[in-house]
């Protein structure tokens, strides 16, 4: 298990992370909403077949657009190695397709990059102590 934190930058920190985590909650909910649906579409699929086939849902929540942050990463102990000069990161979340990516700027205007999905993210851990902190546990 490997755990980043990332530490918004600016005075709305601990809104933007607010709202990260709602968003995020946002997802687990409707994709729980998608299988109860899909659970019952089979089971009323198996009980009687249907003289026609089946119509796909109609999607009626508004779409949620991309949302960027500005970030510092918090380093942990696990990483001592890879302690030095704190940098910014851009963190963009994607809610609808299950992605998180860390972005870090690199020298010459190259970039560097990781995506996480959804299913690869165990654990979000809002710091108590510092307000706009979010702690992310991966799978590893």
């Amino acid at each position: 298990v490997s755990c980043w934190g990332f530490q918004t930058a600016g005075q709305s920190g601990e809104q933007e992370l607010e709202n990260l985590v709602l968003k995020l909650s946002v997802l687990k909910d409707f994709l729980s909403s998608i299988e109860k649906k899909a659970l019952k579409a089979l089971q009323e699929m198996s009980s009687a077949a249907p003289a026609t086939p089946p119509q796909p849902l109609s999607r009626k929540a508004k779409s949620i657009p991309v949302q960027t942050f500005e970030v510092k990463l918090d380093i942990t102990l696990g990483d001592l190695t890879k302690i030095g000069k704190s940098q910014k990161y851009t963190l963009s979340v994607d809610v609808e397709g299950g992605k998180l990516v860390v972005l870090k700027k690199q020298k010459d205007s190259q970039e560097d990059w990781n995506t996480f999905t959804h299913d690869k993210i165990r654990q979000l851990i809002k710091s108590q102590r510092v307000q706009n902190k979010l702690g992310i546990v991966f799978e590893k």
